[in-house]
């Protein structure tokens, strides 16, 4: 079994307690930010069942929200919109995110558990983990604070284009969610250039949307 706290605890060695885990969401759609998050727990936090967000089922997700919200010493939020995206690429925009919602933290942490982003320039100390919303608590109830942020923005969004189905796929290249774009056009929330996104404005054998039917 997996012990979450593995790496909390080597710095809790070194007297470091208030540790920050970050993590993203939305890399892989098609539209809308993409959302960071930074939490500090408590000492020897524990929450069973808090896990990769990815892992969870939506209902516990927005469960594990609330009480992540209600216990931890600190929750920071960065967003980095669509535009944005496309003029430094999708990985800088995560890494842009992440020190966005650590400066958003009200308290300062020492230290910074990263879910394997590389976040020099920070002025804090930090560990990148490859999976680390799987192996440490504290990158887990980021990556829940980011989904569950990132997913009610669709739903938000979804309320004005109700057509596009954002509350179903929150912005996820779908068979359903293309075919939608190709027929009611692109919107301004859109990420340009993402391939099927960019293929469906330039590439005529495959759609018979331009530039033009950009909706903003």
């Amino acid at each position: 079994m997996i012990d979450l706290l593995k790496y909390e605890k080597e710095l809790y060695k070194e007297g470091i307690t208030l540790i920050a885990g970050t993590d993203e969401a939305g890399r892989g759609p098609l539209v809308g930010p993409v959302v960071a998050a930074a939490v500090i727990l408590p000492k020897n936090y524990s929450l069973e069942g808090l896990n990769d967000s990815k892992q969870l089922s939506e209902k516990k997700r927005e469960k594990f929200f609330d009480i992540i919200i209600r216990d931890a010493i600190s929750v920071g939020v960065g967003v980095v919109d669509a535009k944005t995206i496309d003029k430094i690429n999708i990985l800088e925009a995560s890494r842009l995110a992440m020190k966005k919602a650590i400066n958003d933290l009200s308290v300062k942490p020492e230290y910074v558990l990263s879910d394997a982003m590389k976040l020099d320039g920070i002025n804090i100390p930090y560990k990148d983990i490859i999976h680390g919303d799987a192996l440490s608590l504290s990158i887990a109830a980021a990556s829940v604070i980011a989904k569950v942020t990132r997913d009610r923005m669709m739903v938000e969004l979804d309320k004005k284009y109700p057509l596009y189905g954002f509350k179903k796929h929150k912005g996820y290249p779908t068979k359903e969610h293309l075919e939608n774009v190709k027929k009611y056009g692109v919107l301004e929330n859109y990420r340009f250039t993402y391939k099927p996104i960019r293929d469906l404005i330039i590439n005529d054998e495959s759609s018979d949307l331009s530039n033009e039917e950009i909706i903003s």
